[in-house]
C-alpha cells in the first residue's frame, strides 16, 4: 500500500477531527472516519461500474461534501481523479461540452462522476458518448475493502491553468503527495491538535484540492471547506468562520485578499474575530505588497496578526507547495534598484524611492531544491535574475496532453517553471513573471504584474481585472496595451477618465507608456478556471 493511502485509512481508524462542510446555512461535522465509510461505498458502486486499478475517473461536482468521499473512493479503487472544468452561467455550453469531451478522451477517463450543482449536465455529457455516474448512485453501492496501491501510481491528474481547447494534465503520484503534504507540515509546524483550516478554494485548483482536502484527509487535519460562490456571495464569511471555528491556516490569491481587506475596512468594530488566525497564505498568483499591507491594517480591529500574512509560491507540477515562509516572519519584502533588475538581470537591494518592492515568498520547502538559470543554462548565483528550476520527490514526472505524455524534467531531474525570479543571499524565492510574459522595450525587461499593478491603482478599476498586453513579440521594438475593467462602464467621462489616469499611473510607477488603453465592463477579461489573467489571449480585448 501506498503511504498516502495508507496513512489515510490509518486516519479514518483513529482521527478526531474531520470536514465542515454546508456553511452558512446546514452546517454539518463528519470525521474522516464517517467520511470513508460512505467512500467504501462509493467504492462499491466504482467496482460494479468496471473501475479499477489505473482507471482514469472525472469528476464534476461543486460541493466539499460530495467530492472528499468521491476522491477517497477513487483512490480506493486504485484510480486517478480528474477534476474537470466547472461551466459557469457565462459558459458556452457546447464548447464546454467539446473541451470537455477532449479532457475526457485525453485522460481515458472511464466514467465522470457527476454532482451537485452540475447535474443538469448530465444529457449534455451523455450526448458525447461520456460515460456518467451520480453521486446519489455511488453513494447507494455496497461498501468494499480498497484495492492495493503503488508510490508510482497517478492520484490526480491535475488539468493546467488555462487548458481548454488544448489541455494538458500534471501528473501527480501517491508518492508526490505523501512528500509534498509533510513538506508542508513540517515547515508549518502543523499541530493536528490544535490547528483548523478554513477554506472556500475551488476543489479543481491544486490549493483546494491538494492543500485543503488531500493534506487533511491523509493526516486527519479539521478542515472547515466552503464553496468559492458562498464566498463571493458573502466575503465576510470567510472572517466569520475562522472567528466560529478559531482557524488558524488559510490560504487564497491575492484578489481575494484585496476584496477582504476593503470589506474589513467597512465592517463595524467586533463583527468578526481574527485573532486565531497564524498562517494567511497568498498564492496563485501574484503577490501586491500593498495587498497583504491594506490586509494588516484592516484587519488590526479585529485581533489579526500581521506576522501570520505570509506570500507563498507554489504550482501543480511540484504537487502543491515550492516555497512557505517559517513561522511568525509576516510578508518580507526585498527592495531592489529597478533600473539593474530590468537591464542588468540582477536584483541589487536599493534605498533609492523608486526601488522595486518585491514580495519574497519564503524558503523552500524540505525536499526541494532550488537554481536559477540564465538564457545560456548557466547557473546563477544569489540575486541573479533568471528561470527558476526545482528537482526532488514532490517533482512531478510529466504531463498528459492531447499527443501524450510529455515529460516534466530533465535528465537531471531538474523542472523549468518558466517563471522569471531570484534567491536573496538568504535563500528566499522571489517570482518576478512569467517568462513567456515579460515585455522588452528599449532593453528593459518590463513585468506585466507592475503593470497591472499600476493599473490596479487608478479608483474605478475593478480590483485585479487589469491586464498587459504584450504587442509586437519578438520584434526590435516591442510594446504594450492595457486592458481594464470598470463598473462605471456606462458613464463615457469616467472612462475617459479611468484611460488617462491609467496611462498616468503606469507611466509614473513603471516608467513605460502603453500604446492605448481599454476600459471594459465587468467579466471581459479573460480568466482560466482559477481565476488567474489569460494574457495570451487578451489581445482580441483590443478589438472591441
Amino acid at each position: 500500500m501506498s503511504r498516502f493511502t495508507d496513512e489515510m485509512y490509518a486516519t479514518a481508524e483513529s482521527a478526531r477531527r474531520g470536514l465542515i462542510t454546508g456553511e452558512p446555512d446546514e452546517p454539518l461535522r463528519q470525521t474522516w472516519g464517517e467520511i470513508h465509510r460512505q467512500a467504501r461505498c462509493m467504492a462499491g458502486a466504482l467496482a460494479a461500474a468496471g473501475i479499477g486499478h489505473g482507471a482514469a475517473v472525472g469528476v464534476l461536482a461543486g460541493n466539499p461534501v460530495d467530492i472528499a468521499p468521491v476522491c477517497q473512493a477513487v483512490w480506493m479503487r486504485g484510480g486517478s481523479v480528474t477534476m474537470l472544468h466547472q461551466p459557469t452561467p457565462r459558459t458556452d455550453l457546447a464548447a464546454w461540452a467539446r473541451d470537455t469531451e477532449t479532457v475526457v478522451h485525453m485522460i481515458d477517463a472511464q466514467v465522470v462522476v457527476l454532482g451537485a450543482p452540475f447535474d443538469a449536465a448530465e444529457p449534455v455529457l451523455r450526448e458525447r458518448g461520456i460515460r456518467v455516474v451520480t453521486v446519489a448512485q455511488m453513494r447507494a453501492g455496497s461498501p468494499i475493502d480498497p484495492v492495493d496501491t503503488a508510490e508510482s501510481d497517478i492520484a490526480l491528474q491535475q488539468l493546467t491553468s488555462g487548458s481548454t481547447g488544448s489541455p494538458k494534465a500534471v501528473l501527480i503520484s501517491h508518492e508526490n503527495f505523501y512528500v509534498n503534504a509533510y513538506a508542508m507540515i513540517d515547515r508549518i509546524k502543523y499541530s493536528l491538535d490544535d490547528d483548523v483550516m478554513i477554506s472556500w478554494l475551488p476543489l479543481f485548483h491544486d490549493m483546494g484540492m491538494v492543500g485543503f482536502l488531500s493534506v487533511p484527509m491523509q493526516v486527519g487535519a479539521e478542515v472547515v471547506s466552503v464553496t468559492p460562490l458562498e464566498f463571493l456571495k458573502a466575503p465576510l464569511l470567510w472572517a466569520q468562520l475562522i472567528g466560529k471555528y478559531h482557524g488558524t491556516v488559510t490560504a487564497a490569491p491575492n484578489f481575494a485578499y484585496s476584496l477582504l481587506a476593503r470589506k474589513l475596512a467597512q465592517a463595524p468594530d467586533g463583527v468578526v474575530d481574527l485573532s486565531s488566525m497564524r498562517w494567511m497564505w497568498n498564492g496563485a498568483e501574484p503577490v501586491d505588497p500593498d495587498t497583504m499591507i491594506a490586509l494588516a491594517e484592516a484587519g488590526a480591529r479585529f485581533g489579526l496578526d500581521p506576522m501570520a500574512l505570509a506570500p507563498v509560491y507554489g504550482m501543480a507540477e511540484t504537487t502543491l507547495a515550492v516555497s512557505v515562509p517559517d513561522p511568525g516572519h509576516g510578508q518580507v519584502l526585498d527592495i531592489v534598484d529597478p533600473d539593474l533588475l530590468e537591464a542588468g538581470g540582477i536584483a541589487v537591494p536599493t534605498t533609492r524611492p523608486n526601488g522595486r518592492r518585491l514580495a519574497t515568498l519564503g524558503h523552500l520547502v524540505p525536499g526541494l531544491e532550488g537554481r536559477v538559470v540564465g538564457r545560456d543554462g548557466q547557473v546563477l548565483p544569489p540575486r541573479g535574475v533568471g528561470i527558476i528550476q526545482l528537482r526532488g520527490k514532490a517533482v512531478t514526472s510529466g504531463y498528459l496532453t492531447v499527443e501524450g505524455p510529455v515529460p516534466a524534467q530533465d535528465a537531471d531531474g531538474w523542472f523549468d517553471t518558466g517563471d522569471v525570479g531570484y534567491f536573496t543571499e538568504e535563500g528566499r524565492v522571489v517570482v518576478c513573471g512569467r517568462v513567456k510574459d515579460v515585455i522588452i522595450m528599449g532593453g528593459r525587461n518590463v513585468y506585466p504584474t507592475d503593470i497591472e499593478r499600476a493599473a490596479c491603482s487608478v479608483d474605478g478599476v475593478r480590483p485585479g481585472n487589469a491586464v498587459a498586453i504584450r504587442l509586437d513579440a519578438g520584434d526590435k521594438r516591442e510594446s504594450f496595451a492595457v486592458a481594464v475593467e470598470t463598473n462605471r462602464i456606462d458613464d463615457p467621462a469616467e472612462i475617459r477618465r479611468i484611460e488617462h489616469e491609467v496611462v498616468h499611473a503606469v507611466v509614473a510607477e513603471v516608467g513605460v507608456r502603453p500604446r492605448t488603453v481599454a476600459v471594459l465592463g465587468p467579466g471581459s477579461i479573460p480568466k482560466t478556471s482559477s481565476g488567474k489573467l489569460r494574457r495570451g489571449s487578451s489581445a482580441a480585448l483590443l478589438a472591441r
